[in-house]
């Protein structure tokens, strides 16, 4: 059969959160009241990411090319959020690629990465959960 390979992951946007689905059936999923920071990062060799991470810094990576309107503009709602900002990261991450020209490797053959950049931080990061003691 001919037409467009298998994507190596599917990223769903709700309401909830975001989620991405790995073909090797791995999952990241992370809910919109966990995110605590943003960063925009990645991998020469594929895309620019967004990085979402909870207080605990796990999160869900977020291929720029698997993001449409809707993912943008839940990013709004997180407080006190920049697009502004987001667009500035991701057009530097875009001319770091672009700076590389054709080249995307070290002295040693491994792939370049874009250096993270956060872009984001809760203003008001979720407090641990307090310890109960039980008489």
């Amino acid at each position: 059969m001919h037409g467009d390979p298998m994507p190596d992951s599917y990223v769903y946007v709700t309401e909830e959160g975001v989620t991405r689905h790995y073909a090797d059936g791995s999952v990241e999923a992370l809910a919109w009241e966990d995110v605590v920071e943003v960063r925009v990062g990645g991998d020469l060799e594929v895309d620019v990411h967004y990085i979402l991470l909870d207080r605990e810094g796990q999160g869900c990576v977020v291929p720029r090319s698997a993001t449409d309107a809707s993912f943008l503009a839940r990013l709004r709602y997180l407080p006190d959020f920049d697009l502004d900002r987001l667009a500035l990261a991701v057009e530097q991450a875009v001319d770091a690629v672009d700076a590389v020209d054709g080249d995307e490797s070290d002295a040693d053959g491994d792939a370049v990465d874009v250096v993270d950049v956060v872009v984001w931080r809760s203003p008001d990061p979720p407090a641990p959960l307090p310890d109960l003691e039980y008489d």
